[in-house]
């Protein structure tokens, strides 16, 4: 069950190294915080091998490019790997420029990664040289769908195969897949695509997560992305006349704290196929 996922990782309290981007750093530190974990972050080259050693996962964010935090990534993901820990990429904007999906396709030869989470577009231009990427958003023409979602299911499933990892692709629908299953989820609201972060975020509970849950990291990864929506939906609920976007990221990260295995089981919208 999804909720002995969460239970999990508020016994375990987690340590998550996180080479994120500058935007949305605090944001990140907090909701690992709220879902139980516990946030590091090190992007200095000098710093970073040393800190990746006392952590139980290395969570990689390209959203800021730069020499220094490319070097530290470089360090880091080498050090996490010969420790074997978990190490998630989030490959912001990949197929936006030349440079960030080249440096997404190294970091995968170097460092080989449990999970990749993303939206359509940047995993597209991953697995197929080519997208409609546009910024940080998923372009609408990639879009996961009812309409398209059996060949969408096939392409998640497909590129865990080949590049030996969870899959996860969020959006209005989210796909969470390893090579021969895929959870389609249906948590979430529209209105979180107007708060900066939301991506980054579930991506450091998304490294809490399978740092908890090694047993079945599938399952524990869906549990992250199910959280996230839940979060969304229940922050949501709670907004009052007047609040705006920022609040509703304060309402999301205190979701993400307050919600218990119960809330989570029950209000989680899954199917495996």
């Amino acid at each position: 069950m999804l909720s002995e996922c969460l239970r999990n990782v508020r016994t375990v309290m987690p340590l998550v190294h996180s080479i994120t981007n500058y935007v949305t750093i605090n944001d990140v530190a907090n909701a690992v915080l709220a879902c139980g974990g516990s946030p590091i972050m090190a992007d200095e080259p000098d710093d970073a091998e040393e800190v990746t050693a006392i952590c139980g996962g290395l969570n990689i964010n390209i959203g800021n490019l730069n020499r220094q935090t490319t070097e530290a990534m470089r360090i880091a993901g080498r050090r996490s790997r010969e420790l074997g820990h978990v190490r998630v990429l989030d490959p912001v904007a990949a197929g936006a420029s030349a440079l960030r999906t080249r440096v997404c396709r190294e970091l995968q030869g170097l460092v080989g990664f449990d999970a990749i989470r993303g939206n359509v577009s940047e995993l597209k231009a991953l697995a197929l040289g080519s997208s409609t990427t546009r910024g940080v958003d998923a372009s609408a023409a990639d879009a996961v769908t009812d309409a398209n979602l059996d060949e969408m299911v096939a392409f998640a499933k497909g590129y865990a195969r080949e590049v030996g990892s969870i899959v996860a692709i969020t959006g209005a629908i989210d796909l969470v897949a390893a090579a021969d299953a895929c959870y389609v989820i249906r948590n979430g609201r529209a209105e979180m695509g107007r708060v900066t972060g939301t991506g980054c975020m579930l991506s450091g509970v998304l490294c809490a997560y399978l740092i908890a849950n090694p047993t079945d990291r599938l399952e524990a990864a869906a549990a992250a992305v199910c959280l996230m929506g839940l979060a969304g939906e229940v922050g949501w609920s709670r907004m009052q006349e007047g609040d705006g976007n920022a609040t509703y990221r304060n309402r999301i990260i205190d979701a993400l704290y307050t919600i218990d295995g119960t809330q989570l089981d029950e209000g989680a919208r899954h199917e495996l196929r």
